[in-house]
């Protein structure tokens, strides 16, 4: 399986996978989400408060474990530190079976290791419930939990979880998102959404279709419905989940106005919208 300037696709997911120890036994691998710090792992990797992270060039970090949720088997770690390199994000809709995937961790102690596969399917696995997986004939072994599955570009779409039979599972990045909206230490709206295409009619080509919003949150509060779709800020369009997630994550003021389709595709309406603060969500069990 041939990929042109292979070698510097793996160089590049190195440098954002990074060594993950919960410490006492076993280790893992995680992913630098953000270059504020954010750290992306698996809750079976990092199970209590703290966890010592080691970047690419060998800086060595405690992580506080800033948000949990053990149903999407996703933390959310946060560390201080400069000069991160960031991964890069794809839209884990997009993905197809026949796509090569590349993996790339710490198993049994060998770090950024790399291994290269093909998408089987981006679906539920029969006999483990509804949810979607990235399956991916990469091989894994302990130590890989955490890590990235990346495409040819280097951008991530799914981190990598389990093993079923022969295949890699990972957990779509698009996923990924949705938990650093809803459950980050930034602030929190309450929304689940997915991206979706607009018709001519509209002014704008792409927004985020709400499927979900939580009792009492901040979206419930302003009267945000199921339906509705996010267009953007006056400032910043949508165009994928990753948008609003970066806006919740660098919000200083508390309030949101955003701008929002409902029932048709031409009259834009608009909503402020008061943010729960970053802490006030707890970690989800």
């Amino acid at each position: 399986m041939g990929v042109a300037g292979l070698g510097e696709i793996a160089e590049r997911v190195r440098r954002y996978t990074i060594l993950v120890q919960p410490g006492g036994r076993g280790s893992g691998s995680g992913v630098i989400w953000n270059n504020d710090g954010t750290i992306i792992t698996n809750a079976h990797v990092a199970r209590g408060s703290r966890a010592e992270v080691t970047l690419w060039d060998g800086r060595e970090f405690t992580a506080e474990v800033s948000a949990r949720d053990s149903r999407r088997d996703l933390a959310a770690l946060r560390i201080s530190a400069s000069n991160l390199i960031a991964a890069s994000v794809a839209d884990s809709s997009r993905v197809r079976p026949g796509e090569v995937a590349i993996a790339v961790g710490n198993p049994l102690g060998f770090l950024g290791a790399m291994t290269m596969g093909v998408v089987h399917a981006v679906a539920p696995l029969r006999g483990i419930g509804s949810r979607k997986w990235v399956q991916a004939d990469v091989r894994l072994a302990p130590g890989n939990s955490g890590g990235p599955l990346a495409d040819v570009h280097g951008r991530v779409v799914g981190i990598n979880t389990m093993v079923a039979g022969r295949l890699a599972l990972a957990i779509p990045s698009n996923d990924v998102l949705q938990f650093l909206i809803g459950d980050s230490g930034g602030h929190w709206l309450g929304v689940s959404v997915q991206p979706v295409r607009l018709p001519k009619p509209s002014e704008s080509r792409n927004g985020l279709l709400v499927v979900g919003i939580d009792p009492g949150s901040p979206a419930a509060q302003a009267s945000l419905l199921p339906g509705d779709i996010l267009l953007g800020t006056e400032e910043v369009p949508f165009s994928s989940p990753q948008n609003l997630a970066e806006i919740l994550q660098n919000n200083s003021g508390g309030t949101l106005r955003l701008r929002f389709l409902r029932g048709d595709y031409w009259k834009v309406r608009r909503v402020t919208v008061s943010l729960a603060a970053p802490g006030r969500r707890p970690i989800a069990a």
